[in-house]
């Protein structure tokens, strides 16, 4: 598995619960923290996604 892949999923993980503390204690900029977090490992996931399809590509050939 890509690199990208798994700290894409630790930023989201980590962002998930930003978010719900923010939104727990009412701290606004923690939440908007913590769902920007979470946007951003979703992408790196998706990178590391098409890295692993790219690499996997290269190999059948």
């Amino acid at each position: 598995m890509n690199e990208d892949r798994t700290k894409g999923q630790a930023k989201d993980v980590i962002g998930s619960a930003k978010e719900t503390i923010g939104k727990a204690t009412g701290d606004k900029e923690t939440e908007r923290s913590g769902q920007a977090d979470q946007a951003e490992g979703k992408i790196q996931k998706g990178v590391g996604k098409v890295k692993d399809a790219l690499s996997d590509n290269k190999h059948d050939r």
